[in-house]
């Protein structure tokens, strides 16, 4: 069997799982990762485990002069029989590089198999890509662009936005109802209910006062410093960042091309007074910490000491946090919230307590994160999910945003179970 997963799955969750019960701990894997993957790869295993950015490597190898191609009688010896997708949604965009480099070998598995928890947290444009890997094109067609027309209009101009045809919702469903087994862990498990506990903030009048002209022009003065937007959409990502306290002011693209930490400006504090609080208030209750940018990380390292406990990334550093959190052995851990909504098992040490320090427009984001401690093995009666919302903000926009997607969501999930004759 081929696993392709995150990093972090690969190294932490799958060889902990196969490891873990008794049916599946004969079995020999292999993580394909690191500068002895070639070694690897050669090793007789059952499970080859591999991350979605290794998969050109292991599709069409390496040739002389370190040309790429696709080599059918090389991929053939290999003799992979088993595709597991380990999220999914990693192969929504079927216009993406990594979906056309999985898509020269799909035929050749006979089986496949793809897990997500969050198919369509867009909208049902997202599961073309997802469909076409497990069905090679037979449920929703071979191309985007038919799948489009057949089931969406564009109301608007330029083609940002793809809605659903008028009974296209139930069409669509039906089409993936083979593909498609929904186990929804509130149906078969006595999970911790779900307990949102919202908080209205204020910007201080300075923060405001930028905030306001960042939105109505464009443009505001920190300091001795003018910052512009482009347009719209940049704007929307700075006000996002003023919401949380900072503000990159440096060019993005030069800064991470020339290996710099980016230039940050520090506008206000009132999300690190809102988390420091809650903090005092948990008494030592371990609280999730999930935040969005480099900025970030710097107010809370600078408020909670640079030993700050916080995944990195790092596959032997995350471990040893995860261990350690799962002992209780923590009263709170940091993490960036793209990073750790995967892959992570959080649930052991019987936590109860999320807190965004930012709220993220990510459906999926949003969802795996909570599910990082609301899962099997959690004895809690229920969860906390901390959130503060500055008013009058994109925070609270970013909130509406996210329970509406849900509503999409959740209709589908809903739909799927419905025709299976599950209530």
């Amino acid at each position: 069997m081929l696993v392709i997963a995150p990093l972090k799955a690969c190294y932490q969750v799958w060889p902990a799982e196969i490891e873990k019960w008794k049916d599946f701990n004969h079995l020999r894997y292999v993580v394909l990762h690191g500068p002895n993957k070639q070694k690897l790869l050669e090793q007789d295993a059952d499970v080859y485990i591999i991350n979605p950015e290794g998969l050109e490597w292991l599709v069409k190898g390496v040739r002389n002069g370190g040309r790429q191609g696709f080599d059918a009688r090389r991929w053939a010896k290999l003799a992979f029989d088993t595709l597991a997708i380990d999220e999914l949604t990693k192969f929504k965009h079927s216009r993406g590089v990594r979906f056309k480099v999985l898509k020269l070998v799909l035929g050749t598995f006979t089986r496949r198999w793809g897990l997500t928890g969050s198919p369509a947290a867009n909208g049902l444009l997202d599961l073309f890509g997802q469909c076409l890997v497990i069905d090679l094109g037979n449920a929703l067609g071979q191309y985007i662009t038919h799948y489009r027309f057949k089931y969406f209009y564009n109301p608007d101009t330029m083609g940002w936005k793809w809605v659903p045809l008028v009974g296209a919702k139930e069409a669509i469903y039906e089409r993936i109802k083979p593909l498609a087994l929904r186990m929804d862990a509130d149906d078969y498990l006595e999970l911790p209910e779900i307990n949102d506990v919202v908080q209205r903030l204020e910007l201080p009048a300075n923060a405001r006062k930028i905030y306001d002209n960042l939105e109505d022009d464009l443009v505001a003065k920190i300091g001795e410093r003018i910052v512009t937007a482009a347009n719209a959409a940049t704007a929307g990502g700075k006000l996002w960042q003023v919401c949380n306290g900072g503000l990159y002011v440096d060019n993005d693209v030069a800064a991470i091309l020339g290996g710099k930490k980016r230039t940050t400006l520090k506008i206000h504090d009132v999300k690190t007074d809102w988390l420091e609080d809650l903090i005092d208030e948990l008494q030592g209750q371990p609280l999730l910490i999930a935040y969005q940018f480099e900025h970030d990380l710097d107010r809370l390292l600078e408020r909670f000491g640079k030993d700050m406990p916080r995944f990195i990334g790092k596959a032997s550093h995350d471990k040893e946090i995860e261990r350690a959190w799962n002992n209780n052995e923590l009263a709170y851990v940091a993490g960036q919230q793209d990073a750790i909504a995967h892959a992570l098992n959080l649930q052991e040490g019987n936590a109860q307590h999320l807190a965004h320090y930012s709220i993220t427009w990510n459906l999926e984001t949003w969802d795996q994160l909570l599910r990082r401690i609301r899962r099997s093995g959690n004895k809690a009666k229920r969860v906390f999910r901390h959130i503060p919302l500055i008013r009058d903000t994109t925070d609270e926009d970013r909130w509406y945003a996210l329970k509406n997607k849900h509503t999409g969501q959740k209709a589908l999930f809903d739909a799927l179970k419905a025709r299976r004759g599950i209530r």
